[in-house]
């Protein structure tokens, strides 16, 4: 019988919480502006019934939707940094993420074909990058994102080198 899987044992940058931070905020304006361009349209449109309430009423329509939404700015970025997590041992990757529903990968290390890091341009700006494992499975490729662009560059290094050294072995 075995237990709870143990959580990796590296976490991501702190600086990981920024990027989420960014990229929430980006969505919020997007949605609250969205909302906002609605309300527009509909205010002072002449509807009958509950319609019309929201005519008169529009403004409340971006309020709402800005209300509902901010606590997901402020805390989705925090719960991803306590869940975000990796660890490279022995000849498998193993990784952990999501802050709503989790998601746990292990990748052996001989089944790696390419490792790619990748920075974005807040990436860049806040130096991480993410890691991209493919494999020839059939769940595709893995990813470990909001790693410091040095730790992330030394693991795609140690992977594409223990990688290496798997196939040699294998043939």
């Amino acid at each position: 019988m075995t237990g709870p899987l143990r959580d990796p044992a590296h976490r991501v940058s702190r600086r990981a919480i920024a990027l989420w931070l960014v990229e929430a905020l980006i969505g919020f304006v997007l949605l609250v502006g969205g909302a906002a361009a609605a309300a527009l349209w509909i205010d002072g449109a002449a509807l009958p019934g509950v319609a019309g309430w929201l005519s008169r009423h529009a403004w409340t329509l971006p309020v709402a939707v800005g209300a509902v939404m901010l606590p997901f700015v402020v805390l989705e970025p925090l719960l991803r940094y306590a869940v975000h997590r990796w660890e490279l041992s022995g000849d498998v990757v193993y990784a952990r993420s999501g802050w709503l529903s989790r998601e746990w990968v292990f990748v052996p290390v001989g089944r790696i074909q390419t490792v790619d890091t990748a920075q974005g341009w807040f990436e860049r700006a806040l130096r991480l990058a993410t890691v991209r494992i493919r494999t020839a499975s059939h769940a595709g490729s893995s990813t470990i994102k909001g790693l410091d662009a040095e730790v992330a560059g030394r693991l795609a290094e140690e992977l594409a080198r223990r990688a290496e050294l798997l196939r040699d072995d294998a043939t």
